[in-house]
């Protein structure tokens, strides 16, 4: 069932409630399961967390016959996973996910693993999943990977690194993308327990040891904050985001600085909330950086888009490899509504602000990507009507987004039901 979106009436005031945070939630279940903790999906995770525990649950069992476990569509649990494997002793275990999975690199983190004497075999092409991996102990010591593909393959490193007899010492090759993301790692292993320490740009050291139970905490997920910038931005209104942290290390916390440029101003309340909130003085050019959160990527370029805010992102490039290839996807969709985007360099999209007229009322592909039918939704602040197909791949980070919309007094309808008098949509 695809959506027709049509949006609320009037000036926009609503309230969000975000999911956990996937990027802790993940790093807690490793911990915690490399700790000796039986991993388990709790209430409201995510497709992607449930994902995780499964796997988790398939290594860390006690030993017994090969396994194949379907991590579907997962990115962040592939790539950990296999590090979890690769040091826990008598795990046999094939690891594989859906059909974009089998497309996505896991290549430098396998040869990573390989060099420190793990047994890990491609079961297809190579430097791809699926996996078949035989669980050993690892003595460590010191290795470098290519730094330049996933910050996930340096956290699954790191993770894993403590358990090692000799601790690890991870020299990162080229230009490290997402970086953010490997010290949220690191503030997460040594609350419980590790010694880790980032420095230099360049190296990771990690002590051996063991770790400690840590409290699964809830958090709320920055990166699914992204819609309701776009939405207090399109909307001229106000969003309070429930439980958003200001102190939060996720790197979408950068989602407030990002969007103040854009013309959304957060305030962080006394009851843990955010008000995210409109104001008229957006900087006439948008030049960004998004290495640091390329997660951000689509909502940023679409809501520039949508006030003709001309934009150069840059650090870009991991985007061919996500749950789809976002830049083209992005490319592809934002034609739908007179944006032609353009891509001068590697790693880097721009939009001169000229659009052309738009013909038909767009209806966005998503691709199996969460963020592309998030980033789309709010274009219905501008186009009353949008259709959104697939629109249930938002349950891999984000399943109440769509219930989230209506409570905000969007109409969220099947495509083929009859749009209620006063509501038809505007080309």
């Amino acid at each position: 069932m695809d959506y027709r979106i049509i949006p609320p009436e009037g000036w926009l005031e609503a309230e969000a409630t975000l999911p956990w945070a996937k990027s802790v939630a993940a790093r807690l279940l490793v911990i915690n399961a490399l700790a000796g903790e039986k991993p388990a999906a709790g209430e409201g995770m995510c497709d992607d967390t449930v994902a995780m525990t499964r796997a988790l649950d398939a290594i860390t069992r006690p030993a017994a016959e090969h396994v194949t476990v379907d991590i579907d569509g997962a990115g962040t649990a592939m790539r950990f996973a296999t590090a979890v494997a690769a040091v826990t002793p008598g795990t046999d275990v094939t690891l594989t996910g859906n059909e974009r999975m089998l497309e996505r690199p896991v290549g430098p983190l396998v040869d990573a693993l390989r060099s420190l004497g793990a047994d890990i075999t491609y079961e297809g092409a190579e430097g791809f999943p699926p996996l078949h991996i035989r669980g050993r102990r690892l003595d460590g010591g010191e290795v470098a990977i290519d730094a330049t593909v996933s910050s996930q393959f340096v956290s699954a490193l790191m993770m894993t690194a403590p358990l090692m007899q000799r601790g690890l010492k991870i020299t990162l090759r080229g230009e490290a993308v997402s970086m953010p993301y490997a010290h949220l790692t690191a503030h997460i292993m040594n609350q419980a327990g590790a010694e880790t320490d980032i420095y230099g740009g360049d190296t990771v050291e990690v002590k051996p040891g063991c770790y400690h139970h840590i409290d699964y905490y809830e958090e709320a997920d920055w990166s699914a904050a992204a819609p309701w910038y776009s939405i207090a931005a399109l909307s001229g209104g106000e969003v309070t985001v429930k439980s958003l942290d200001g102190n939060s290390r996720q790197p979408d916390r950068r989602l407030a600085d990002i969007f103040h440029r854009i013309g959304v101003d957060t305030e962080f309340q006394p009851d843990g909330s955010a008000l995210l909130s409109a104001h008229p003085d957006a900087d006439a050019r948008i030049d960004l950086d998004m290495s640091p959160t390329p997660d951000a990527v689509p909502s940023v370029a679409v809501t520039c888009a949508m006030l003709g805010l001309p934009f150069t992102l840059s650090g870009i490039a991991t985007l061919r490899i996500k749950e789809c290839d976002r830049a083209e996807a992005l490319a592809t969709e934002l034609r739908k509504v007179g944006v032609e985007l353009t891509f001068p360099a590697s790693g880097i999209m721009t939009w001169d602000g000229r659009r052309r007229p738009v013909a038909e009322l767009p209806r966005f592909a998503t691709y199996g990507d969460h963020r592309m039918a998030m980033a789309f939704a709010p274009v219905a602040l501008y186009i009353p009507g949008i259709v959104i197909e697939h629109p249930e791949v938002v349950s891999k980070s984000y399943p109440g987004f769509w219930q989230g919309l209506a409570d905000a007094g969007f109409l969220i309808m099947d495509v083929d039901a009859p749009v209620p008098d006063g509501e038809e949509a505007d080309d």
